[in-house]
This record gives structure tokens, C-alpha cells and sequence, in this order.
């Protein structure tokens, strides 16, 4: 399908008329989901929550995204970073995107051999690496940002690249109009995805992508506007992981043209506006929570550093769950 004109970079602002040109109907959407760690009741990891997870989200024809920030990435030692990536490569194969992830301190210099070692192990298992922010590659100015990803690219067949808002942790970062530019001519990195919560800086690279390089793929992060995915956007998202199968659902009815993509998409709109208000990263509970409800968790724990969400949550994760017909 012809993609509407680029509009956005360069203009005075956006119109609605603007906003209505670019969506696509009928668009097959590409669908990755952030996988939650689950915990049993003495806070361990549940192995077998978790695998059972990663395969009903690779059963839906989603793409597992797995040791991100939904899964607890910045907690973890190598060891267990490590085991998250084995087990998932022996249930989906190369099927699977992670985050390669490197631990540092504010001040720290960029350590560019360690981001190599993260994002050879994904690589190494068939997986397609998402380069994880931190303190020594997001204090870079935009131009050697770029430079620094354009030299990790080179080690690798393709990468993700990673924007995100300082909602989330607070090294994110977002890049300027024309550090993204500079990303799109990266040839390995395939996409970024976008976590500003914001659309007018999605419509904008959007745009961007529409007018340099067409089959990059920006990734919405912004659980608070999952409509994205109408006007050309892609997901990476952490509420999918409360329900795989229902955005596997509601992205077929989007290809299928059928209407009843709305509803569905409001409904769990609803779902998104409750886990992810602030502060952002109780989403996380809310997940565990809502996973629990479903009988896919033995319990809603998360690890201690994680922020909790009230216990008046579960009921109106429980009143959701009944009107999306899955409780």
C-alpha cells in the first residue's frame, strides 16, 4: 500500500487534517512484546511462568522482547540475563529480540566493549539485539550518540535502537530530529523503538522514516497512545504483556479492515492509562498483577526496587479483565 505523503519535520505543526492523512489502513502491524518476569511466592523467578509466557506471545505471532525493562533488565546479574536469553532461545529460536543491557553509574564513560559482549550474546543465539540505554551512551552529545551505534552496528547483522523517556529510568534519553536521521542511515539498525509517551515526536519520526528510508521500523513505546500502530507505527510494547493474545487479535482485525478493531483497541487503552500513570514503572506491578488474575503468575510479586502499585488495583484490573471477556 502507498504511504501517505511525509508530513511533520520542517512544517509549522501539525493539523488534524495532518494526523488523519497518515494513517494506513488495512496494514499488516509488527507486533513485540516485552516479556515480565515472573516471581513465585518465595521471589524467585518462575522458570516455567516465564517460558510459558515468552511461547503464548510467540504463539499470538508476536515477537517475545525479552531482559528489558519490563522484565527487569537493570535488576538482574549477568548470570541471569544470561539464562533468560537460553531459555528463550530454546523455545522460539532466533525468534526473539533482547535487550542488551550494561550496567553503569552517572559520570561513567561510554563502554562500548561491554555493549559488544551484550549484543554479541543476543546475536550469537539468533536474536536481534535492542541496544539498552545507559549513562555513558545517553550523556553523549547527539552526534557521537550516533557515531557510537553506527559502530556497534558494524559488529552485528541488524540491532534496535532504543529511545527512551526519562519517565522510565532515569538515564533515558531522546534523540533530536537529526540524530535520528543519522540513524536511519545506519544500514544494521532495522528500527528504534520510541518511548516519549509523546505522539506529535512519533508522528515526527514517522515522518522522517516515510521521507529517508521506508522499511525502518519505528517501534511505538507509548502505552498511552497504542493507536499508534494506525498511523504507521510498529510495537514494542510492556502493556502487551498483560495480553498477547488480545493485540494479536486486535492487529488482525486492523489488517482485516474490520471495525471491531476500536473497540478492542479502546478497551485496552483503558488498560494502559491504569498501569502506566505515574510513577511510569509501577506498570510493572500492574502487570504481575494482571498476569496473576489470568493465572499465568503464581503470585503479583515484583523485586524489591520496583515500584508497587496500591492493592485497589487489582480490582479494577480484575473489572478490565472482565470487560475485555477474559475473566
Amino acid at each position: 500500500m502507498t504511504r501517505p505523503a511525509p508530513v511533520g519535520p520542517g512544517t509549522a505543526g501539525w493539523t488534524t487534517d495532518d494526523v488523519i492523512a497518515r494513517i494506513v489502513p488495512r496494514r499488516r502491524i509488527v507486533g513485540m512484546s516485552a516479556i515480565l518476569l515472573p516471581l513465585d511466592a518465595p521471589g524467585r523467578i518462575d522458570w516455567p511462568a516465564f517460558e510459558a509466557h515468552v511461547a503464548r506471545t510467540a504463539d499470538a505471532g508476536l515477537t517475545p522482547a525479552v531482559d528489558m525493562d519490563t522484565g527487569y533488565v537493570q535488576l538482574l546479574d549477568d548470570a541471569t540475563r544470561t539464562e533468560v536469553l537460553d531459555r528463550t532461545t530454546a523455545l522460539v529460536g532466533g525468534g526473539f529480540v533482547a535487550g542488551a543491557f550494561v550496567a553503569d553509574e552517572p559520570g561513567a564513560p561510554l563502554d562500548l566493549d561491554a555493549y559488544r559482549r551484550a549484543m554479541a550474546a543476543i546475536a550469537a543465539r539468533g536474536g536481534t539485539p535492542v541496544v539498552f540505554p545507559s549513562h555513558g551512551l545517553n550523556e553523549l552529545p547527539d552526534p557521537a550518540l550516533v557515531d557510537a551505534l553506527a559502530t556497534l552496528g558494524a559488529d552485528v547483522d541488524r540491532f534496535i535502537g532504543f529511545e527512551l523517556g526519562a519517565m522510565f529510568v532515569p538515564y533515558g534519553r531522546i534523540y533530536g530530529l537529526d540524530a535520528y536521521r543519522a540513524l536511519l542511515e545506519i544500514p544494521s539498525c532495522i528500527g528504534a523503538k520510541h518511548s516519549s509517551l509523546d505522539r506529535t515526536l512519533e508522528l515526527e519520526r514517522l515522518a522522517l522514516r516515510d521521507e529517508v528510508r521506508p522499511d525502518f521500523h519505528v517501534f511505538t513505546g507509548n502505552d498511552l497512545a497504542i493507536d499508534m500502530v494506525m498511523y504507521g507505527s510498529d510495537y514494542l510494547l510492556g502493556l502487551s504483556t498483560f495480553a498477547p493474545d488480545l493485540f494479536a487479535r486486535r492487529d488482525a482485525l486492523w489488517l482485516a479492515g474490520d471495525p471491531a478493531f476500536y473497540e478492542l483497541n479502546d478497551k485496552l487503552q483503558y488498560l494502559g492509562h491504569l498501569a502506566f500513570r505515574d510513577p511510569v514503572p509501577g506498570y510493572r506491578h500492574d502487570a504481575a498483577m494482571f498476569l496473576h488474575l489470568r493465572g499465568w503468575a503464581a503470585t503479583d510479586l515484583v523485586p524489591e526496587g520496583v515500584p508497587r502499585r496500591p492493592d485497589t488495583d487489582r480490582d479494577l484490573l480484575r473489572t478490565l479483565a472482565v470487560d475485555l471477556g477474559i475473566l
